[in-house]
């Protein structure tokens, strides 16, 4: 087995990626392949394998094809380890894509090749299994957007996600044909009136099932609207922070069927008087954190000004509805800053003036449906123009 940590004690290890596995043709190729590398396929057996060995269920996790928003699918499969597998024990698995607006018909076959995996909660011998998306030649999909995006391991990004619970249509809380008081008492409430029975119970459980994954969760509130929440993801790197907000998002989902609970990522779920959903996207680089000086700082949201509609366009769909000037966001087609700011394109914090303009900032236009792959790699490309 690869001799490398999957996650360490304090969620900040990294997860290691393998080399692309080469796509086998048992027509063409009868050379053996090592059962780790092999491609699993359906009702595949191995003679020779212990057959006393533990058998793990892998659940694999991938994003379709579906515009402008991509949706979460999953299938598993059961393996034999000597001990909780490590990636490179993980073999690619094939996939109907045209089930998934990723293929056609008549050439459906997709590859799911994974890049993180973790454990999971409900069984020690259970993991999830994230995976990119690539074609049987082994090319990254057009639908995966991971496999091409900026990173940096020295690039910190924290997500606040945030979303609404509902049943039935409805936000929990909001009664059949009416809507509950105005906002005001809902945001970090307390109490039955203000947060509900399912709110908080549901929130907790998939905050302890993120920590037990090994995902950096960094907490949760109620949010400004009724039957609405928030949880802050934390990773160093786009690529690891924005698998693990993908995987998060995956658990809250799949803890919610118990519940009857559905999950609204729109940004803009309810009209009238009621804020919009973002997911503001905190970030830094090592030059931010450790130089940074007010000179550095100008010219770095010069050039987020300049770059105000590149990054509008993968900041997630409907914006227009959520970012209007009112509750607590800066108009779509305006860029601005300000020190705790939250009316701001970008919200400066104290904390980072008062160090002399060093630390993180935090872009508040990112919204709930947008996809971290996206907009983490946006924040690098547009900081990668500023001179250092």
């Amino acid at each position: 087995m690869p001799n490398f940590e999957l996650v360490d004690s304090s969620f900040t290890g990294r997860l290691a990626r393998p080399l692309l596995q080469e796509v086998v043709s048992e027509a063409c190729d009868t050379t053996p392949i090592p059962e780790s590398r092999r491609i699993l396929r359906h009702g595949d057996r191995n003679p020779t394998r212990n057959t006393t060995m533990p058998k793990y269920k892998l659940d694999y996790i991938w994003l379709d094809g579906y515009t402008p928003v991509p949706n979460l699918r999953t299938k598993c499969c059961v393996k034999e380890y000597e001990s909780f597998p490590a990636l490179d024990d993980l073999p690619l698995w094939g996939f109907d894509g045209s089930s998934t607006e990723q293929a056609s018909g008549d050439d459906s076959d997709c590859m799911l090749k994974p890049v993180a995996v973790y454990p999971d909660s409900i069984n020690e011998h259970q993991a999830l299994v994230m995976c990119e998306v690539v074609l049987p030649n082994g090319d990254p999909h057009p639908s995966n957007m991971r496999a091409t995006i900026l990173d940096d391991d020295g690039a910190w990004f924290g997500f606040e996600q945030e979303y609404f619970l509902t049943q039935d249509g409805l936000p929990i809380g909001f009664p059949k044909g009416g809507y509950p008081g105005p906002q005001g008492e809902y945001y970090c409430g307390v109490g039955f009136k203000n947060v509900g029975a399912l709110g908080r119970k549901i929130t907790e459980e998939h905050l302890w099932q993120c920590l037990y994954a090994g995902i950096t969760h960094e907490g949760i509130n109620a949010e400004v609207a009724k039957g609405q929440w928030e949880f802050q993801i934390f990773g160093k790197g786009s690529k690891k922070a924005a698998d693990d907000v993908w995987v998060a998002r995956f658990l809250l989902l799949r803890l919610c069927e118990q519940y009857g609970v559905d999950v609204d990522f729109h940004c803009k779920p309810l009209k009238g008087d009621w804020n919009g959903s973002g997911m503001h996207s905190n970030f830094s680089t090592t030059h931010m954190r450790e130089t940074g000086g007010k000179e550095y700082f100008e010219a770095l949201m010069g050039a987020f000004e300049t770059h105000r509609e590149e990054h509008i366009a993968v900041y997630g769909p409907d914006n227009d509805m959520r970012l209007t000037g009112l509750h607590e966001t800066q108009s779509i087609d305006k860029f601005s800053y300000g020190i705790a700011d939250r009316g701001a394109s970008i919200r400066v914090p104290h904390a980072f003036v008062q160090n002399d303009y060093k630390g993180y900032l935090e872009d508040r236009r990112p919204n709930s449906q947008g996809d971290p792959y996206a907009i983490a790699s946006r924040i690098l490309q547009t900081i990668a123009t500023v001179p250092t």
